[in-house]
């Protein structure tokens, strides 16, 4: 055993050499000794702390709180994470709490966020620990994304010693209203923290197990696009003329595979194949909404895009059909209005280099099946506000599996049955720890370009 571990580090030097050489890093590579006994010891302090997990989300579960009031949510955070000894600070955009700890050198700062809102709804609860706070429950899964924060965290500070640089968990209040992001950094957020790069996640009916993302935006783009003309008496043919030629113009047509939503995790057509129907394209996704007044005529629909090029390029086609038709003179406008003065809603924009690096970092350590590669993304989906982080930070939002074939468990957000195989928490608390370790320290594997450190 001695001998393997002897030539196992011998070789590390050799090709650490090699790869020093070619690269002009400052850093040798660990042996990969090293490099998997950490990840080890990810794992079994994971396993460890299992149990007290289960035990915190199915709390958070039982008492969930909406939109900026999540009060009790907040206090139980920030304890756990003083009981860790990290350095916290509270009460930053309502009720969000920031964990702060610092590893044993300087070294990269990575923030990792996770949501800890629940929602307004009235369907009865599928688990035992059902919802005591009427009205209100966890839908989504932002009692698990709470959960793992407090998970990696745990890990991470049992590790401290073994880490380079600074770790800054940011437990985000009222992301299910689109804001909570906003008002953090309008709190002054990152002027108590300034991380190099930012991590997240959410969970999705994939398997549990895995993980799933893709570089660029990760929700398709959506808003409502609004023709507004002038009053006219040929409003019926005005309006008829109108919703032919917005639907003619989608990518679709009403036949289409593309709006069966069973097709989105077909290995055929579904946002896993290469060849994926949802990429690409853009969407009408609701009725037509016509309002009509003494002097306009105004005609809504929500519409859907893979990518924002393609909303633009919907918009610009309309505009040019109407004004080069019969009902030029009528025309006013032309644009997107999502109301509340956002005219699109925005999707997470991950860092293609940090997406690619951290997948092959997870796959790695965890096996190639532990990481879904996504190449497109499906209409009607919901978005988060984890984007007004990225627009200061590269960084990456993940999908993590929370499904259960064989127990029953179907992890659709926003849907009435919606439940978690709770395996999914130990899922998340590896794969990212070892994934923020792997940043951190710079570790890497064989015939693999070398990061430098940021210091």
């Amino acid at each position: 055993m001695n001998s393997l571990k002897i030539t196992l580090n011998l070789i590390a030097l050799i090709m650490g050499c090699y790869v020093f050489g070619q690269n002009a890093t400052n850093e040798f590579p660990v042996s990969i000794e090293k490099k998997f006994s950490i990840h080890k010891n990810v794992q079994q302090h994971t396993d460890t702390i299992f149990d007290s997990l289960v035990k915190i989300r199915r709390d958070f579960h039982t008492y969930p709180e909406v939109s900026e009031q999540e009060k009790r949510t907040s206090k139980k955070v920030a304890t756990y994470l003083v009981s860790l000894g990290l350095e916290v600070k509270t009460n930053i955009g309502g009720y969000g709490v920031v964990g702060i700890l610092n590893g044993n050198k300087k070294g990269k700062r990575i923030a990792w966020r996770a949501d800890i809102d629940a929602m307004a709804s009235d369907i009865p609860d599928v688990v035992d620990f059902s919802s005591k706070n009427e009205g209100v429950r966890h839908i989504c899964g932002h009692d698990v994304h709470t959960t793992i924060g407090l998970g990696i965290a745990n890990v991470l500070a049992s590790l401290k010693e073994n880490l380079n640089g600074a770790v800054y968990f940011i437990f985000q209040p009222a992301e299910e209203k689109f804001k909570g992001a906003q008002m953090m950094i309008a709190d002054g957020l990152f002027n108590l923290i300034n991380p190099d790069e930012i991590y997240g996640l959410h969970m999705t009916p994939y398997p549990v197990g895995t993980i799933a993302t893709k570089s660029a935006n990760v929700f398709a783009y959506f808003t409502i696009i609004e023709i507004e003309y002038k009053a006219s008496n040929n409003q019926d043919s005005l309006v008829n003329f109108t919703k032919e030629l917005m639907r003619s113009a989608q990518t679709y047509g009403p036949n289409a595979k593309f709006w069966d939503t069973e097709n989105l995790f077909s290995p055929e057509l579904g946002v896993t194949n290469p060849n994926t129907i949802y990429k690409d394209y853009t969407a009408l996704m609701s009725d037509f909404t016509i309002k009509k007044s003494n002097d306009k005529l105004k005609v809504r629909v929500l519409v859907d895009a893979s990518d924002k090029e393609q909303l633009n390029t919907f918009l610009a086609l309309i505009k040019n059909k109407i004004e080069t038709s019969k009902y030029s003179k009528e025309l006013l406008s032309v644009k997107f209005d999502f109301g509340e003065g956002i005219p699109v809603i925005e999707t997470p924009m991950n860092n293609q280099e940090l997406t690619n690096d951290t997948m092959k970092s997870i796959a790695s350590i965890y096996g190639k099946q532990s990481v879904i590669p996504l190449y497109g993304v499906g209409p009607l989906q919901f978005s988060d506000d984890f984007t007004y982080f990225q627009k200061s930070i590269p960084g990456v939002y993940y999908f993590l599996g929370g499904s259960n074939s064989e127990k029953g468990i179907i992890a659709m957000p926003h849907t009435p049955n919606f439940a978690v195989d709770e395996e999914c928490i130990k899922t998340g608390v590896n794969y990212f720890s070892s994934m923020i370790i792997e940043r951190l320290n710079n570790y890497y594997l064989f015939f693999e370009k070398p990061h430098k450190r940021k210091v």
